[in-house]
């Protein structure tokens, strides 16, 4: 059996949606229905959490197992605070390290995805949108090449949220986070990814 271990901030957990909706369990579904016995995924997420914080939880929960697969999201609550990308540049590359030794040292196995552009949605009222937008690049820039340069996966997903921010069937009720119609196109694409993955050993 595959096993699997999401690695996040409340869009990994899906906030305001069922966690059968969060395109954690999105995706095993999609690999189960390819014919993959994947085990129910294993979650450390919270909202809010920053880089920093995620990294505080993993030490706390001292997994000591390893999984078949590994994904990890984070970095939007840094650009929310105001953190420096040199700062997240520094805290994911500790968190990618620690999700290769998760995935049993095979980088192919970490699939990371980008952060969605919060500053589309309803929540983003009076703020300066495309500043936040600008923001968000930066630091998805700067988690791309950190994540090629470890040799792992990166899947890009901001610009579904950018297309699908302000249209209500595609948002949670607190007009933030995504609902699952949103995940589920993460969860279309992770799953194809991992799929591909896993037959290629």
């Amino acid at each position: 059996m595959y096993s699997y271990l999401a690695l996040g901030d409340s869009y990994t957990i899906g906030e305001q949606v069922p966690q059968s909706d969060n395109f954690p369990h999105q995706a095993v579904e999609l690999l189960r229905k390819k014919h993959f016995d994947v085990a129910d995924p294993v979650i450390i997420a919270t909202t809010g959490w920053t880089t920093d914080e995620l990294a505080a939880s993993i030490r706390e929960h001292n997994i000591r197992e390893t999984f078949s697969f590994v994904s990890l999201l984070i970095g939007v609550n840094n650009q929310y605070r105001g953190r420096s990308v040199d700062n997240y540049r520094q805290e994911f590359v500790q968190l990618l390290d620690q999700a290769i030794i998760y995935a049993k040292g095979m980088p192919a196995h970490v699939f990371v995805l980008s952060i969605p552009d919060w500053g589309v949605t309803p929540f983003a009222e009076g703020k300066d949108r495309a500043q936040v937008g600008k923001e968000i690049d930066a630091y998805n820039a700067a988690c791309k090449e950190i994540t090629l340069d470890h040799k792992c996966q990166y899947l890009e997903i901001t610009q579904s949220t950018r297309e699908n921010g302000q249209s209500p069937e595609f948002m949670a009720g607190d007009g933030l986070h995504p609902s699952g119609k949103e995940y589920a196109v993460w969860a279309g694409r992770l799953a194809a990814h991992v799929a591909t993955t896993l037959k290629g050993g």
